[in-house]
């Protein structure tokens, strides 16, 4: 279980700038998210897996409820309002703008706390400190004031008692569907889980579950949204379609993650982590996304589970949402690409190149190191706030590296190193524009400034990017190094000045956004999803 990571400052917001209520900008804002109809083929499906899917829609809407009581709270409270700011509230969960800084959007709402609804809004990091329950940082417990006014610990089974009920039902109608014994045994033991709020034994069971063409991830999984601790888990979902003939492609590489453990650019010492090779790297077409994963940005690969638990015991599972994926890059990369990236280098943008870039930015989570070398604890202890900012650079450029050393090998056969590379350049334009309230935003902003510093690439006359290939190499063995060395010495007084002084968007790249944003390119996607649109 994630330990929390106490913050600085006095409970605040997340935001810098100024909030942005026009109307006629939230309508803009609205636009820049592509419709994209989520479905996929189901003939293949039996009859009883296309029962289990509007039982899972049930629960995944039941997990949507969820995360809205849990990053805003009380959402009646919206019900009000008016086109353009109901439908971008709809997209960002709140009035708050999650790919600009969490601003406030909705005249006459404040900042974004930063706690959101998992502790009391008035809490100070002292009161924090001085309370002394060993459950107050458990990633399924929140903070609440008793009849005196003190803290106390509350557990998610008890805060949202009548939702998980429900889900507990709608549990016991799936399984008797379930005929794949893996996903049986991984609904019992996730309902247990929903109980007790002890998520190990339906973590290790999930890993288990290798046969089933439906997977459901479900449950409070990420905390990415508690921002001033970091420690608790928001409720999401996913349902998902495997594509058994892509994932058999993708196999061999599983029990190859050993020595790409061995071989990546950096210190021995900071490679001393052993990869489990009952992981998996699988392709599915996402059908349903509720939750968290539905807000703002849309998540197009999953890397779970986080307890380092099972990771030491199983390793974990990579599933690679194709049909997401390839609309982000149709939609958005591509024609980010063919702007930005001189005309004579366009033709190294491929999706397959993408695709492989981000299933190896999943599998990059998997490696590197998990305990410092000097004493200071876990990585993620020794990293306090700037652990998941630094994680994300590490799987963004490992992921890179990983692929052009495949690629060497001819283990990857389908693009050039000359294509990943080029595409990555662009994706990180693509990511940058998710803003600096976000992890990922970030750390792909340092991947930008240290690659253009190193000379990766440079603008030409007409303000477009020129990749020089061989020093793009040389940066990313040495920005690879230098993340694994920070985080094996659990260096965070580093991390956080080098993240302050490079993870920022600079006038040149601002130009460069500026110059995507104008040309009307979609900032993100957002789903047509259900039954209607499956044909059920």
């Amino acid at each position: 279980m994630k330990k929390p990571i106490l913050v600085i400052l006095m409970l605040s917001c997340s935001c810098i700038g100024f909030a942005q209520t026009d109307a006629a900008y939230v309508k803009e804002r609205v636009a820049e998210y592509a419709y994209f109809d989520l479905k996929t083929d189901i003939s293949k499906l039996s009859e009883k897996e296309k029962q289990l899917i509007p039982i899972f829609v049930q629960i995944s809407e039941i997990m949507d409820q969820l995360f809205w009581k849990q990053t805003y709270g009380n959402v009646s409270e919206l019900q009000n309002l008016q086109d353009p700011y109901k439908e971008f509230v709809t997209i960002n969960y709140g009035p708050w703008d999650r790919l600009n800084n969490n601003l406030p959007f909705v005249p006459n709402v404040g900042p974004k706390p930063d706690a959101c609804q998992y502790y009391p809004q008035d809490i100070t990091v002292a009161e924090y400190e001085a309370y002394k329950d060993p459950n107050k940082g458990s990633l399924y417990t929140v903070l609440r004031r008793d009849e005196n006014g003190n803290l106390k610990t509350v557990w998610y089974r008890d805060e949202y008692k009548k939702e998980i009920t429900k889900v507990c039902a709608l549990l016991d109608r799936a399984i008797p569907l379930v005929d794949d014994p893996g996903m049986k045994n991984y609904l019992k033991e996730r309902k247990k889980a929903f109980l007790t709020d002890d998520y190990f034994q339906s973590d290790l069971v999930w890993m288990d579950m290798k046969e089933s063409r439906l997977d459901f991830v479900v449950g409070p999984i990420e905390n990415y949204d508690d921002k001033l601790n970091e420690a608790k888990a928001s409720y999401e979902a996913f349902i998902l379609v495997k594509d058994v003939e892509r994932s058999k492609e993708l196999a061999k590489f599983v029990a190859m993650l050993p020595d790409i453990q061995k071989e990546l650019p950096c210190d021995p010492k900071y490679k001393t982590f052993i990869p489990g090779t009952s992981s998996d790297l699988n392709v599915y077409d996402a059908i349903y996304y509720a939750g968290d994963c539905n807000s703002g940005s849309k998540t197009i690969a999953i890397n779970l589970p986080n307890d380092e638990r099972v990771q030491k015991q199983k390793g974990a599972r990579r599933l690679q949402l194709r049909n997401s994926m390839q609309a982000k890059f149709d939609k958005i990369l591509m024609p980010i690409g063919e702007l930005i990236i001189t005309p004579e280098q366009q033709k190294y943008l491929k999706f397959d190149a993408f695709f492989w870039n981000v299933s190896f930015h999943e599998v990059a989570h998997g490696l590197g190191i998990k305990e410092t070398v000097n004493g200071k604890g876990t990585v993620d202890d020794a990293m306090k706030t700037e652990k998941t900012s630094w994680e994300e650079a590490k799987a963004d450029i490992l992921g890179l590296f990983i692929v052009c050393n495949l690629i060497e090998k001819k283990e990857i056969t389908n693009i050039t190193q000359e294509d990943a590379i080029a595409t990555y350049i662009a994706g990180i334009l693509r990511s940058v524009r998710f803003g600096a309230a976000s992890s990922h935003g970030k750390a792909n902003m340092m991947c930008f400034t240290y690659m253009e510093n190193m000379g990766a690439f440079q603008r030409d006359a007409n303000g477009q990017y020129v990749i020089d290939f061989a020093k793009a190499k040389t940066a990313i063995k040495s920005w690879s190094a230098l993340i694994l060395k920070t985080q094996g010495e659990g260096d965070f007084d580093f991390a956080q000045k080098f993240r302050a002084k490079e993870g920022n968007i600079t006038p040149a790249l601002q130009k460069d956004l500026d110059k995507i944003n104008n040309a009307g390119i979609p900032r993100d996607i957002r789903f047509n999803q259900g039954l209607k649109v499956l044909g059920l």
